[in-house]
């Protein structure tokens, strides 16, 4: 194998996207502000170092660019071709690109699965053609591809400008959003790597695109803009590895399209509460994604990470010429999770050396009113000093004695230096343009209001303390797995009967009370008098689901006598309730001793697999919806997470005077819960509600629990 071969051999399937020799734009009009026309003309004019072939059948040249008629008749090997013909033929054009041997594709055209079936038939034609030839294909329906590596300058797109060069890399499924981004972007003098509208993810995919930057020496912050996850589970585990780690990057996403979930769903509390939004929450989390709601918020975040140093703690300096934001900063500082600490004696001494009489030296530092720039350096400089301080936020109010380009310049000459982060809040628009644009051009993060630098100065922390976790994998604990496939294997389709779905449950080792299914009332008061008073009789019938509604469940029987009383009623409640009802008879079990109620359920998302929820139960669980999720299986440390997470694990800590519970055993139930319905797929949904949490001399105990099949 030649040089040039084995070189090539070695190159990454999407570097013929990124970094072609060659570029073909095929379907190419003369036309100035058309799609096609202008794509041609960005990658000619924005300083593109590769050749570039314009196909137009019918033209002779395109802006002085020799056409070809089809991709084949260019007589040089090409390796991108940006495709805009029409969607009815898109699959035609892209058909004699894989006969070129052309190995990468960008489909811009739009046409495709957006607009119905017609169209999702034609994706799936392009989709063949790629699979048969090869291709790595972008879209359809997108913006483009846009490089501002010096090396490339490829803008592959219909953007109005090429980017400035920085360290952040833009994914967009929406192309639309991606000019408004740009133009955001270019005011701000925020700088790409790579700029990427995927479109309907025919091909390429954000998870290709993650591994492809993780590995990219340009690239240092990922920034993902998503409506629709088709594959949550493998972004997922893809991002976990980019998150932390060797070469770590960090991600921050903003998932829209938050949809309700399916009517069919609500059979169940653990259905009814697992739409895909708060499982996106939890989920994007356990992958180290830090999830945000906005694009400022999204790009002050990035700009944060990007331009200044990792900061080695949350404790944050203030400084400001006005009380009034510096309180607001401090309020939103502190209600973010970041901690605005005493300054040192020795601090404090070299600012009141520093500053007017009237200063305040304590943290937020207020350098007063007619602060100009000395005051500003000597206050920045000695608060970055302190070994107490971890990050500092600058604060400029314009008043009439303010030198705001000089205090801005200022800053610049202090921050150059420093090893801690720093961010600035001009507050204001007209007064303070001229400062803040010499901020932004030295690459300092600047926000119009002190709360966006503090919830920029969290989302940082997040990612830091994401990588100081030592993550641990799921443990397969033991269980019976053999015993819950004789029955899961040979159940119909539904809900399992309780006894069944109690049996799977003991032989995954979750807490099941002891319990029969007695089909008289001799049965059950003869097995009530074994196992001891009070008991609980709960009827079983493959028609009757929700018990309580039927009078289906008797609670708190003393003796033998109530025991056989009750069977009889409740089997004639039942009947009258459901006339169709098959009984099969009552389970029989202690009656629980009273604790806090708490919910274990799971369901399969078509996205996400085996999700698992975790959170107050009972009655409360619809009213409060107190509840966390996770991806199974779970590890130990992602049970935790789950349990940590919710409002009422005070409650389960043992507040004011009452004993803890049984967190540990909680924390295993999740676990055994996760190893269940990631062994058995027909497990569809599964509710323990509750699971009743006593000390941890007593334990916990399931109380009820519904398992349906797919």
């Amino acid at each position: 194998m030649s040089v040039s071969a084995q070189l090539e051999s070695k190159r990454h399937p999407l570097d013929s996207i990124f970094s072609p020799k060659s570029v073909a734009v095929v379907g190419v009009t003369a036309t100035p502000g058309t799609v096609p026309y202008d794509i041609f003309y960005n990658i000619l004019t924005s300083g593109y170092r590769g050749t570039l072939y314009p196909v137009a059948p019918g033209k002779r040249s395109i802006c002085a660019v020799r056409a070809y008629r089809y991709v084949v008749d260019i007589d040089d090997q090409v390796d991108l071709a940006v495709i805009v013909f029409p969607a009815e033929v898109v699959d035609r054009a892209l058909e004699q690109c894989g006969q070129k041997g052309i190995k990468a594709a960008i489909v811009i055209s739009a046409g495709f699965r957006e607009i119905g079936p017609e169209g999702l038939k034609r994706e799936e034609r392009l989709k063949a053609i790629c699979a048969e030839y090869g291709i790595s294909l972008v879209g359809p329906n997108c913006l483009g591809v846009i490089n501002t590596d010096p090396v490339v300058r490829l803008n592959a797109s219909f953007a109005r400008k090429m980017p400035l060069a920085g360290r952040i890399a833009f994914l967009s499924q929406s192309g639309a959003l991606c000019t408004a981004v740009l133009d955001y972007a270019r005011e701000k003098q925020i700088g790409f790597s790579k700029f990427v509208s995927f479109g309907n993810k025919a091909g390429v995919t954000e998870t290709d695109l993650f591994e492809y930057l993780h590995q990219d020496p340009q690239t240092d912050v990922i920034l993902l803009y998503l409506e629709e996850l088709r594959e949550g589970r493998k972004l997922v585990e893809v991002a976990r590895r980019i998150t932390r780690g060797p070469n770590a990057k960090p991600i921050l996403a903003i998932k829209s399209g938050r949809t309700p979930q399916g009517a069919d769903a609500a059979a169940s509390h653990t259905g009814s509460l697992a739409g895909e939004d708060p499982i996106c929450d939890a989920v994007f989390e356990e992958a180290g994604i830090v999830r945000v709601n906005t694009l400022d918020e999204l790009f002050n975040a990035a700009t944060m990470y990007a331009y200044q140093p990792m900061p080695q703690g949350n404790r944050l300096a203030i400084v400001t010429n006005a009380g009034g934001p510096g309180v607001m900063a401090t309020d939103a500082a502190v209600s973010m999770g970041l901690t605005v600490p005493r300054l040192s004696e020795t601090t404090q001494q070299r600012l009141r050396e520093s500053l007017p009489a009237t200063a305040n030296v304590k943290n937020p530092v207020d350098v007063i009113g007619d602060a100009r720039a000395d005051r500003y350096q000597a206050a920045l400089r000695h608060v970055l000093d302190d070994p107490q301080i971890d990050q500092v936020l600058v604060i400029l109010t314009p008043q009439s004695m303010t030198d705001i380009e000089g205090i801005a310049h200022g800053i610049v000459h202090i921050v150059r230096n420093a090893s801690k982060p720093v961010a600035c809040s001009f507050m204001g628009a007209e007064d303070v343009g001229p400062g803040i644009r010499v901020l932004q051009e030295a690459h300092i993060p600047h926000y119009i209001l002190p709360e966006w630098a503090c919830a920029a100065m969290a989302a940082v922390q997040r990612i830091r303390t994401w990588r100081a976790l030592e993550l641990d994998e799921p443990e397969e604990l033991p269980v019976h797995r053999h015993a819950a496939a004789q029955i899961l294997d040979q159940a119909p389709s539904g809900y399992l009967e309780e006894p069944e779905a109690l049996a799977v449950l003991a032989a995954y080792g979750l807490p099941v009370p002891a319990h029969r299914l007695c089909s008289s009332p001799e049965e059950a008061a003869e097995f009530a008098d074994q196992i001891g008073y009070p008991v609980v009789l709960r009827v079983v019938s493959p028609q009757v689901v929700h018990k309580w509604d039927v009078g289906g469940v008797k609670l708190n029987l003393q003796d033998s006598s109530a025991v056989r009383t009750a069977f009889t009623q409740m089997l004639q409640s039942v009947r009258q309730a459901v006339p169709s009802a098959e009984i099969r008879g009552a389970v029989v079990r202690r009656m629980i001793p009273p604790g806090h109620e708490v919910i274990l359920g799971a369901k399969r998302d078509p996205s996400f697999g085996p999700v698992l929820m975790f959170g107050l139960g009972g009655l409360y669980v619809e009213l409060f919806k107190d509840v966390t999720f996770g991806l199974a299986p779970i590890s130990r440390q992602g049970a935790q997470r789950m349990l940590r997470h919710v409002k009422a694990f005070k409650l389960l800590e043992g507040l004011r005077g009452s004993p803890p519970a049984d967190v540990d055993n909680i924390q295993e139930c999740i676990q055994r819960l996760g190893q269940l319905v990631a062994d058995f797929p027909r497990i569809s949904e599964l509710d323990i509600n509750p699971l009743i949490v006593g000390p941890k001399e007593r334990g916990n105990t399931v109380a009820d629990v519904r398992i349906r099949l797919s």
